[in-house]
């Protein structure tokens, strides 16, 4: 932390005689939070569209109870937001609907927003997290059942049991714990958005800032889904990788072939495709693409072989691309082949394939458009096509990358309430993962300072099988938003605003 941070976080801090009492009913209250968490870790709320949606509704409502329980707010609304038109159209496009255009827009899954008036010159702080959750893969893989929340030792195992619905439960508790202390008394201004459909693309998250844009605006926000520098050290994400997703389709033939009849001769879709995406990466497996950049922003410290046994490298397995391992991880561009449509090994006969389909992932570095990254890899795909193959693009999603103003008092206070919570100072961290509606946030409230923080941790295996939460990291999240949104009500916008 500079000087100046240092100052501004000891304006912001001034709420001290209350935080004992904060410290020890976030202590005696901790298994009621666990409980809570539990609860909803229990209600299978995937929003992906091949899954029930009724689990997502059932989710919707546990969460609106329980910021309705705490009684602090003057509204909790459950609410859904038209999906985004563009996204709409290549629905429509893909499930040829001429008639679109004459049918009620698609509305998103449910989001529950809670919302409390500042009062007295006091800031408002809008609380972000997201209560659906990944599909949890097979069951086989996992060590317990995805929605059956099981403690092993210090962890709590289950399908977003981190991501995120212990974000939602953080949120629930710190402002439980803000009541206890504050009463009547309390004046800071609170926004809550638990958004419905983060693991589907945040398809109404656009819509939904814009109709309740007056509701939603505040001075901080603070995103809880990002993760920490392990289970003693807390971080604070202060860059994002964006994303460019797409369906490239690779045609060669108007035809399946018999391969002996015309192998050899004919170029079939599975060798176009080999052949292009290979000029995708160079050989030591960094981006071989012209016109994505890298950030040159500094990064920490951090062993090879550390990050080969949290990325799960055989032996002998080596990692890809150049620099520092988190400089590869932060602040450079990333592809990868995540999806493939073709015969099976099981299925394949002594056939040329016409067309083969892939989808590509590419994470776009803080500092570069993800429009502009969407371009250069078009670009480079047309101009290695081999054989003259034809190309196709679609199912195009992009996310913008972020890099946060690390100047302002929000964040000086917020990494002195970690390093108050946690007991050692936070480190700054890049995340190589995305958060694309970040950039929704920053275009409807540009004047608010954004907080990016979590409660995972180098173990949690989010997305993944046997996904789990550090239950002390878990109460430590808890106790810094408490403490900072406790030093944030015993200030007035007037001295904050003094601070920038």
């Amino acid at each position: 932390m500079t000087d100046e941070q240092g100052s501004s976080a000891e304006k912001v801090h001034a709420g001290g005689e209350r935080e004992p009492g904060i410290r020890s009913f976030i202590e005696a209250s901790l298994p009621t939070s666990i409980a809570d968490l539990t609860d909803l870790v229990r209600i299978p709320s995937v929003s992906w569209d091949a899954f029930d949606p009724a689990n997502v509704a059932a989710s919707a409502e546990a969460v609106a109870a329980l910021f309705e329980g705490i009684g602090v707010f003057d509204t909790v609304t459950i609410a859904r937001a038209a999906v985004d038109s563009g996204e709409q159209s290549d629905r429509a496009e893909r499930a040829d609907s001429p008639d679109q255009n004459n049918k009620t827009p698609e509305q998103g899954q449910p989001a529950v927003l809670a919302t409390r008036a500042a009062r007295n010159g006091k800031p408002t702080v809008l609380l972000y997290a997201h209560h659906d959750v990944q599909p949890p893969g097979a069951d086989a893989d996992w060590q317990s059942p995805p929605f059956e929340p099981t403690v092993r030792g210090d962890r709590l195992y289950g399908r977003g049991a981190a991501d995120d619905k212990a974000g939602v439960v953080s949120h629930v508790a710190a402002v439980r714990a803000l009541a206890d202390a504050y009463g009547d008394d309390l004046d800071l201004g609170l926004v809550v958005f638990i958004e419905g459909e983060e693991e589907f693309g945040s398809r109404s998250f656009a819509d939904f800032l814009q109709t309740h844009r007056a509701e939603m605006a505040a001075d901080v926000i603070i995103v809880a889904d990002s993760d920490n520098w392990n289970v003693d050290t807390p971080a604070l994400t202060i860059s994002l990788r964006g994303n460019v997703t797409f369906k490239l389709t690779v045609s060669t033939l108007e035809h399946a072939s018999h391969s002996g009849m015309f192998g050899g001769a004919a170029p079939d879709a599975m060798l176009a495709t080999i052949r292009l995406l290979d000029t995708l990466w160079n050989v030591d497996g960094s981006v071989a693409v012209a016109g994505l950049t890298s950030s040159g922003e500094a990064v920490p410290e951090s062993s090879v072989e550390s990050f080969a046994a949290d990325a799960g490298l055989l032996p002998g397995v080596t990692p890809i691309g150049t620099g520092p391992i988190l400089s590869r991880l932060w602040a450079q561009p990333s592809v990868t082949v995540t999806g493939i449509d073709a015969p099976t090994v099981a299925n394949a006969s002594n056939t040329l394939s016409p067309s083969i389909a892939v989808k590509i992932s590419s994470r776009v570095a803080p500092g570069q458009d993800a429009r502009q990254a969407l371009e250069a890899l078009q670009a480079h795909l047309r101009a290695h096509a081999p054989f003259g193959a034809h190309l196709e693009f679609s199912d195009i999603d992009t996310g913008q990358p972020f890099l946060v103003d690390t100047s302002g008092w929000a964040v000086a206070a917020a990494k002195q309430a970690m390093a108050d919570a946690w007991g050692v100072a936070p480190v700054e961290t890049g995340v190589g993962g995305s958060i694309p509606f970040i950039a929704d946030l920053v275009r409807v409230f540009p004047a608010a300072q954004i907080l990016v923080t979590g409660v995972e941790d180098p173990d949690t295996r989010a997305h993944s099988p046997n996904e789990s939460l550090h239950l002390g990291v878990f109460k430590r999240a808890i106790l810094t938003e408490a403490l900072l949104l406790s030093r944030l009500a015993e200030s007035s916008l007037d001295e904050l605003g003094s601070m920038q």
